[in-house]
């Protein structure tokens, strides 16, 4: 599981004491009281030391054994927790929270069918919608980690209506002055323009194990961007990819092939295939560490796509290129799991296929950071940057300048998850390309509102 599934799991097994309160209250004392204080403090290794040496006298103790489970099992002793939180099904069968618990054990100990079932058994009972869905988030986990061994497919639609105030990501005046040349007006298509927009995407992703920890993995997706007014911006895509996984203790390798394709206004603008590797690097459930590696060989089909360069003397050149990338990242979730922090940094660039235009190749160096929070069970919000520096290696024919571009972006948002399968997400994107070509700096902002749907 990816570290996100990992922190969401552990998140969800340390909220079940204060999100679950199944169990009928018993008289308390000092030792119970401690107890269930230091679990809602999410020192479970405390509260267990507290608890075990009062095993011996208070064994059988409905309200001894339930928080002695909890600490145990939240402090990874699942055997422990099995043989207490049994002790508490022997007096009270139907006792909610102590199945809900034993569950989790079991789930730990890697015993899945069984945890499914106490599970199951749980959300039967007339719970509060919380712990219903709470419990729907374990049985999540149950699947993903019974899919590793089992062919899966998988399938997703989205829907998104946004606000885009520069759906062509042109300049904001129509008035340029180019050297050489003079002063000229770019016609309205050349200028920034806003407009409304609807995109709809699907996809679907297979898994099937092999053996030794080898799986084939695909997916396949596509997306088509409507803009109200100004279609012959209309933009669709689409991607696949089909390659090896192979897991190995705590690392993961990937392996993949890749081709996908752009439409501009329903016309081919490019096509692209490529090989992407990749190392992951789990330390432990909260951090992971991310090595990767991608060749991407890019083709424009379209005849307007060709490229002219008087200066050269290069005439009806294809834009065609090779881009390579490589780069590393990291993601760590926070002790209380509700809040987890990612980042990455790559450098590479794209080498022009044609001879005599080195003004289309260029040089990359990027980063990226961004966090998520959870609020509650159905609502987070994230904040994502990133900033791009590309610096082309020969003169633009028409400015007579090397071409350099700071690209920045800024998205924030939030998610809301209303039922199992089921995400809407609100938010807001900023991008300034800083360029010193007049026709290549422009800022563009994009709010938007999309709904989610996994199959």
């Amino acid at each position: 599981m990816t570290l996100t599934h990992q922190a969401s799991w552990r998140r969800h097994t340390l909220s079940f004491l204060t999100c679950c309160c199944l169990s009928a209250p018993a008289l308390a004392d000092a030792l119970t009281d401690k107890a269930r204080t230091l679990l809602a403090e999410a020192k479970p290794a405390v509260a267990y030391e507290l608890l075990i040496g009062h095993e011996p006298a208070r064994a059988g103790e409905v309200e001894y054994d339930l928080l002695l489970g909890i600490a145990a099992v939240d402090s990874g002793r699942n055997t422990n927790a099995v043989f207490a939180l049994e002790r508490v099904l022997a007096m009270e069968p139907n006792n909610p929270r102590a199945r809900a618990e034993i569950a989790r054990a079991y789930l730990a100990m890697g015993e899945t069918q069984t945890a499914r079932r106490e599970f199951e058994t749980v959300r039967e009972q007339p719970v509060p919608e919380e712990v219903k869905r709470t419990i729907d988030r374990f049985l999540s986990a149950i699947e993903s980690v019974d899919a590793q061994g089992r062919t899966t497919v998988r399938g997703y639609l989205d829907y998104t209506w946004g606000r885009d105030s520069n759906v062509n990501s042109a300049v904001g005046s129509p008035d340029l002055a180019v050297p050489g040349i003079g002063n000229f007006t770019l016609a309205p298509s050349g200028v920034r323009q806003p407009d409304d927009f609807n995109t709809v995407a699907a996809g679907a992703s297979l898994r099937s194990p092999l053996g030794g920890g080898l799986a084939l993995v695909g997916n396949a997706g596509g997306s088509k961007r409507m803009n109200n007014r100004w279609d012959i911006f209309d933009i669709g895509n689409w991607d696949a990819s089909l390659g090896l996984v192979q897991s190995r203790d705590k690392d993961v390798y990937t392996l993949l092939v890749q081709t996908g394709a752009v439409q501009i206004d329903n016309k081919p603008y490019r096509e692209h295939w490529g090989l992407s590797a990749q190392w992951q690097h789990n330390y432990n459930q909260r951090t992971q560490a991310t090595a990767f590696l991608q060749y991407t060989d890019i083709a424009y089909p379209n005849r307007a796509q060709l490229y002219n360069n008087a200066v050269t003397g290069a005439t009806n050149v294809r834009r065609d290129a090779v881009r390579v990338i490589a780069g590393v990242g990291f993601a760590h979730a926070l002790r209380d799991y509700k809040t987890v922090f990612y980042g990455s940094a790559y450098a590479g660039g794209e080498a022009e296929q044609a001879s005599r235009v080195p003004e289309l190749g260029f040089s990359i160096l990027g980063v990226r950071a961004g966090g998520q929070y959870q609020l509650s069970e159905t609502w987070s919000v994230f904040a994502n940057l990133g900033y791009e520096h590309r610096r082309h290696r020969g003169s633009d024919p028409v400015f007579l300048i090397q071409r350099r571009d700071g690209g920045s972006n800024v998205s924030v948002g939030a998610v809301y998850v209303p039922a199992k399968d089921w995400k809407v997400t609100p938010s807001y994107q900023f991008t300034r390309n800083d360029s010193n070509l007049a026709t290549s700096d422009y800022k563009r902002e994009i709010w938007s509102l999309s709904v989610h749907r996994d199959f």
